[in-house]
């Protein structure tokens, strides 16, 4: 009987993930000992019975992923000391982002106290410091006091988890530094921070256009602190983000950069190849010139697998031992899953494994020399976007189909032009800053060009591709496709795996009958949005704010909320009143849907143009009519309460939207909804005690009261004395800052209900 193979580490690898990968779908972390125990009994036992080896990788993968995960979990703030001031003492850790209303950083906390008494918080804590913050050098050492908060982020339909984020960062608590005179700098450091943060100003003084320099800055060291929102937009249309901070072909060149000077100095001096074999210097090289490299870069995902890979090549190459693609990657893998289960937490993780494993899948047998190099290069293009076309769609929701096209221009003109310039430019920097200047405006002229061209292509139809919320079976399906697509010659019907793209391409997205509707009550923090969609019609009812920082709601929650739902055209954008938190995300729903039909209770105060919204407006679709019931033809003196207040009526019930209504308009308003039908309220001025008067709620006797309010937020909304209010009509309340999301569904054949919301449809361990 032959004895059954030992699994390669490629094969060791995907055990690993697998067992790692399905612990993040967990709803709360069991003890590691139930999974690790077990995956130790089977491990000891696949050594009578080799069968079990890949089962007993798997346990040990989720055992471990599970240990890990709840080491990171505990290093939060304890809850009983949520949202507490605090002095603590600790380093800052990577690069201050400085910001017209704020400078943020992340602080690596060693002792903290409170009133005096030492507390359990250690490891890294966002902050923001406002006003007048003063210098922040990288690795300098503070004494702050702060205010702190567990992380706790929106959760919305096609939103960012910054829940999640925090985990894999291990970031603590986030807050912000108190006004105290005893708020001052311990001690100036020394870091690999400090040395980029001198390369970033050193670029910045030494090219004249601020935009090409934040550019040459992204290129050279992977900060992205001078790039904007609008600069990420043109970056995702053309499916370029991976070039703008450090990729991992950046190490690469960056590795054959050490190569050439080995050779260069063998050159010189040939007698060393005596002292010192050729192949293990250069493998040497190559590893120490990318990781010094990687170390200026900040050590991102992309940079630590590539790290990761080139070490495995360099100690093969050391030891003399041939090393296939396939077990390379294995072996980055396996290190990578040990050193940082939780990085299977980031989209990078999952773009640049299955990305590098797809290229040596698919152009294991490519030609050689020059041909061989273009067809890598345009084919390599084409296999990465459609084979990342799945995942690109899973974790951002949307998609460029000019990407292609983008980074077979993009790729080669930034790794081998830009790259090299820029890498030169900031030795330069380092060693003889007086010559640098030159190399370093050339460097900013090819970036210059460059982007000039993305912009344009930026524009071209496809480079925003949005599909509705993409679910698990779909992403199987395409990936599964893609590898059946670009699978080596000799598979048959592999245009078949085409076939496998049309759940991902044409999801079902299930629509209300004629005479019913949909609605979400998005989770926007302190403030309000609303999406309500008919069959065939979709409108958005305020949008949540837009902070001074340049953080837009309206960009960050709904318009990825629209898109997720499947809403491609949207009808009507109606803004209750100008108020920040209701308005100040309408200009970026309004650029999103050009064609909308805008109205607003205070169109004057409004930063683009808007039509009036008066009581007795009316219009149906499909069934379902919508009325505006204030403000009445006169207005009133109060900004709240020319809220435009929108009733939705189908045929198995309303939706009432009042947005910062107080108790004086609202028995106008409950008298101009007319018959008592089963009513879902959106509860007026997020539960403020001057709104939801108990005649009120009497008088519309909700089925159920919804809340848009933040967690924990400075103005105590909702109010206990509304709760009580609610509770005493014995009417069910949920608020967003404890439920996230909040769907309503109200068919045309029965009475509106919760439908989901969006906490209790993706519980996930690391939530709160």
């Amino acid at each position: 009987m032959h004895e059954a193979r030992r699994p390669g580490a490629a094969t060791t690898g995907a055990a690993l993930l697998c067992g790692v990968a399905a612990v993040q779908w967990l709803p709360a972390l069991p003890p590691s000992t139930w999974i690790a125990l077990p995956g130790l009994l089977v491990l000891w036992a696949s050594l009578r019975w080799p069968r079990l080896r890949l089962p007993a990788l798997v346990l040990l993968g989720a055992g471990w992923a599970i240990w890990r995960g709840t080491l990171a979990l505990d290093l939060r703030l304890p809850r009983d000391l949520d949202g507490r001031d605090f002095d603590v003492t600790g380093t800052l850790s990577g690069l201050p982002q400085v910001r017209s209303d704020a400078t943020r950083v992340v602080f690596d906390v060693d002792h903290a106290t409170l009133g005096g008494k030492p507390v359990p918080l250690h490891g890294h804590v966002r902050l923001s410091w406002y006003d007048d913050a003063p210098a922040l050098p990288a690795c300098s050492r503070w004494r702050l006091h702060v205010r702190l908060r567990r992380p706790r982020g929106l959760l919305n339909p096609g939103g960012f988890d910054g829940e999640r984020n925090a985990l894999e960062k291990r970031i603590a608590a986030t807050g912000y530094v108190r006004e105290d005179g005893a708020n001052h700098l311990l001690q100036a450091g020394h870091c690999v921070d400090g040395i980029r943060d001198r390369i970033s100003r050193g670029i910045a003084a030494r090219v004249p256009d601020p935009h090409d320099a934040a550019l040459l800055q992204a290129f050279s060291i992977g900060d992205t602190r001078g790039l904007d929102q609008d600069d990420w937009e043109v970056a995702r249309a053309n499916g370029v983000p991976h070039l703008i901070a450090i990729s991992g072909f950046h190490v690469g060149v960056a590795a054959l950069f050490g190569v050439a000077l080995l050779r260069l100095l063998y050159w010189v001096w040939p007698g060393l190849a005596l002292r010192l074999p050729r192949l293990p210097a250069q493998a040497a090289a190559a590893l120490v010139a990318a990781g010094l490299y990687g170390a200026l870069a900040g050590f991102g995902l992309p940079t630590v697998r590539t790290l990761l890979m080139i070490a495995v090549v360099a100690l093969a190459r050391c030891s003399r031992r041939a090393i296939g693609g396939a077990q390379t990657l294995g072996l980055a893998l396996i290190a990578m899953l040990l050193a940082d289960p939780l990085a299977v937490l980031s989209a990078g993780f999952w773009l640049s494994f299955v990305g590098v494993a797809f290229l040596m899948l698919c152009l294991e047998a490519r030609p050689r020399g020059l041909r061989g190099f273009l067809h890598e290069l345009s084919a390599g293009q084409l296999v990465m976007t459609v084979a990342l076309l799945p995942l690109t769609l899973w974790f951002f929701g949307e998609a460029s189909l000019v990407g292609a096209l983008s980074n077979l221009i993009a790729v080669p003109f930034v790794s081998f032009v830009i790259v090299p310039c820029a890498l030169m430019g900031t030795l330069l920097l380092l060693l003889a800053p007086g010559v640098a200047t030159p190399v370093l405006k050339l460097a900013a002229l090819f970036a210059h060009a460059q982007w000039w061209l993305l912009e344009r292509m930026a524009a071209w139809p496809g480079a925003h591709w949005y599909l509705p919320e993409v679910g698990p079976a779909a992403l199987v399906l395409a990936t599964l496709g893609a590898l059946w697509l670009f699978a080596p010659r000799g598979l048959p019907l592999r245009g078949v795996g085409l076939l496998l793209f049309l759940p991902l391409a044409w999801p079902v997205s299930p629509l209300p009958a004629v005479g019913g509707f949909q609605a979400w009550v998005l989770d926007v923090g302190q403030g309000l949005s609303v999406v309500v969609r008919t069959r065939g019609h979709a409108l958005v009812y305020d949008a949540g704010a837009r902070y001074p920082s340049g953080f837009d709601l309206g960009e960050a929650v709904v318009v990825p909320a629209l898109h997720a739902l499947g809403v491609d055209r949207l009808d009507v954008l109606m803004i209750s009143h100008a108020d920040n938190d209701h308005a100040g995300g309408a200009s970026a729903v309004a650029e999103a849907f050009p064609h909308a039909t805008r109205y607003a209770g205070e169109p004057a105060r409004m930063p683009l143009p808007m039509q009036p919204c008066r009581a007795g407006q009316a219009w149906r679709w499909d069934g379902v009519s919508f009325r505006v019931l204030s403000p009445g033809p006169h207005g009133t003196a109060r900004r709240n309460d020319r809220s435009c207040v929108l009733v939705v009526d189908g045929e198995g019930g309303r939706l009432l939207l009042t947005g910062d209504i107080s108790s004086q308009v609202e028995p106008a308003v409950a008298s101009a909804l007319g018959s008592a039908r089963p009513t879902v309220l959106v509860v007026p001025h997020h539960g403020s005690r001057y709104s939801s008067d108990p005649s009120f709620i009497a008088a519309i006797a909700p089925r159920l009261a919804l809340v848009s309010a933040g967690w924990h937020n400075r103005f105590g909304h909702p109010h206990p004395l509304v709760l009580g209010r609610y509770a005493q009509a014995g009417v069910p309340l949920l608020n967003t800052a404890t439920r996230g999301a909040i769907e309503v569904d109200a068919p045309a054949t029965a009475e509106p209900a919760i439908e989901v919301t969006w906490r209790q449809r993706r519980p996930r361990y690391w939530r709160e």
